[in-house]
């Protein structure tokens, strides 16, 4: 049991360590980006040509009615992802086996794609939930 216990840590090492790099690297990219483009835009703007690149249409676009109207309810959608979210990994820890049978737990959680097939479904659940909240409040 102890060899399981140790393997299943160290596995869980692992995935933190992708975790965090993903994580670093990502906050990296989007400073770089979020940087780069103020210094585009500041460059654009001093150079007179700020009404070809659209930088103002962005913040003009995005208070017109259609756009307002398709992210009317975005605490909902986000709610209701997670909601399912949850449902599936309850839905996964219900169906897997106890540790108690190793050879079957290990089968079921490391060399199956049934756990991800069965959040992925949730959550998709979730999305089209929300689009029928979404679809039927639009025609009251």
């Amino acid at each position: 049991m102890s060899h399981l216990t140790n393997t299943l840590k160290l596995k869980i090492m692992d995935i933190h360590d992708v975790l965090m790099a993903a994580v670093v690297f990502y906050a990296i990219y989007s400073i770089l980006k979020n940087f780069t483009d103020f210094l585009l835009k500041r460059k654009i703007i001093r150079a007179g040509h700020f009404e070809n690149a659209g930088i103002l249409d962005q913040k003009v676009s995005s208070l017109e009615p259609e756009n307002r109207e398709a992210n009317k309810y975005p605490s909902l959608k986000w709610g209701l992802v997670a909601f399912f979210g949850g449902l599936g990994f309850i839905l996964i820890d219900q169906m897997g086996p106890g540790l108690a049978n190793q050879d079957y737990y290990q089968n079921f959680m490391h060399n199956s794609m049934l756990p991800f097939g069965i959040e992925l479904v949730s959550i998709s659940l979730g999305f089209i939930v929300y689009f029928l909240i979404v679809n039927f409040s639009k025609k009251k």
